[in-house]
């Protein structure tokens, strides 16, 4: 009957984990703060943890003293492999894990771009937010 029991807690805390991912964000700037719309946190740099989603975004404020603020959407990476599993073992999932934050960000507020990428040895992508995700990241983070 325990066996049974420990194999149902760790059948329900499995999927939940895999419904998250961790991500460390870091400015160019040194005394720039970082603002997500689903965090509390601003220090940098961080490492934080973000639920995947299908179709949300996460919506940024960067800002640093004596510099205007940068706005926009985190660049987010499609997970195929979270697609085949759903398919494989429960198709609705892929309405809330399809797309996930990469595991590292840096944020440089003079040239208006977020880098990203996927391992710590490789070259950084860049992002530069449309003004229709500035204006997302505005209107989700402009009061804050």
């Amino acid at each position: 009957m325990k066996k049974a029991a420990r194999l149902l807690a760790l059948a329900a805390t499995v999927p939940l984990a895999a419904c998250t991912a961790m991500t460390h964000i870091t400015t160019v700037q040194p005394d720039a703060q970082v603002s997500i719309a689903t965090s509390k946190e601003t220090t940098t740099p961080r490492s934080e943890r973000f639920s995947t989603t299908s179709f949300g975004n996460y919506e940024f404020k960067a800002e640093a003293p004596g510099k205007e603020p940068f706005y926009g959407i985190l660049p987010l990476k499609f997970n195929g492999g979270y697609l085949a599993l759903d398919i494989l073992f429960f198709a609705p999932a892929t309405f809330f894990n399809l797309r996930e934050v990469y595991p590292y960000y840096e944020f440089d507020l003079d040239k208006k771009h977020v880098r990203y990428k996927k391992n710590p040895e490789e070259e950084w992508s860049i992002f530069v937010p449309l003004k229709a995700d500035e204006e997302q990241g505005r209107q989700a983070l402009g009061k804050r």
